[in-house]
């Protein structure tokens, strides 16, 4: 089965949209981007335009290039005390300490989550939150699976690992560059993958009836691409594709997250 990550999205935004219409007062969620590219533009309107629609506010604050890390964590510090909750649009140029700019947003204002694993009241990261939001549209229990999770990235692997150990999934988790994780993606029963390799993960690497959670994302000839082929889809028991998989529903979960910090 391939998964319809814009009709779980769509959910998603229903839900949000009656929930918020019964706060005492509209979301307001600040993005903090610094230098945009093309596709951090592109993705920042696609929030601007997800929360609007649920009836939430999203200010965009975009900070030069030259931006120190005193002077981002400045920003950081001015904006919280006029918004519900605020997120740092990586990348950040390499001058930026972004791990302290980080740490200067407080868990209840944090719908990116990126204290997960760290603080008990921290929000699920948007990619694991939308793998979850799978799990339970498809009833999958992977309490029961082998999983193997490729990468140990903090967007992807690292929060990934941590939520499948609370379940208390069986999960190894793998790099690229470790020659036997291969042996173990052969055999596993469910793989998470987030690594950005294009077409990592072929049709001969995997076993029949795999559960597969495709989080990679890159370019191969101008066209974004997963870390899994297309092709494992006719032998997956599920297939998230990219694009239209995770994707989609990452943000309706970010705003997810916001929603229930303000509650």
């Amino acid at each position: 089965m391939i998964v319809d990550g814009k009709q779980i999205a769509r959910e998603l935004y229903a839900q949000l949209a009656t929930e918020v219409a019964l706060l005492s007062k509209s979301p307001v969620l600040a993005a903090i981007t610094c230098a945009p590219n093309f596709e951090t533009q592109k993705y920042l309107e696609l929030k601007k335009r997800k929360a609007a629609e649920v009836g939430i506010t999203l200010r965009v604050i975009e900070l030069p290039a030259t931006v120190t890390t005193d002077e981002a964590i400045a920003c950081v510090e001015a904006v919280l005390p006029d918004v519900d909750g605020i997120v740092v649009q990586l990348p950040f140029p390499s001058q930026v300490d972004r791990e302290s700019l980080l740490k200067v947003i407080p868990v209840m204002k944090d719908p990116d989550g990126f204290a997960y694993g760290r603080l008990p009241d921290a929000c699920l990261p948007p990619v694991v939150g939308a793998i979850a939001a799978i799990v339970v549209t498809h009833q999958i229990d992977l309490k029961t699976q082998k999983v193997v999770v490729m990468g140990r990235g903090r967007l992807v692997g690292a929060p990934a690992t941590i939520y499948l150990e609370q379940l208390g999934a069986n999960v190894t988790t793998f790099t690229e560059e470790m020659t036997d994780a291969l042996e173990y993606v052969r055999t596993a029963d469910v793989i998470i993958s987030g690594i950005g390799k294009p077409h990592f993960i072929t049709i001969d690497k995997v076993k029949p009836g795999v559960i597969i959670f495709d989080a990679g994302t890159s370019e191969d000839g101008g066209v974004m691409v997963g870390d899994v082929h297309p092709d494992v889809a006719s032998v997956a028991r599920l297939y998230t594709p990219v694009p239209g998989g995770i994707g989609p529903i990452t943000v309706a979960v970010l705003l997810q997250n916001l929603v229930s910090l303000v509650k």
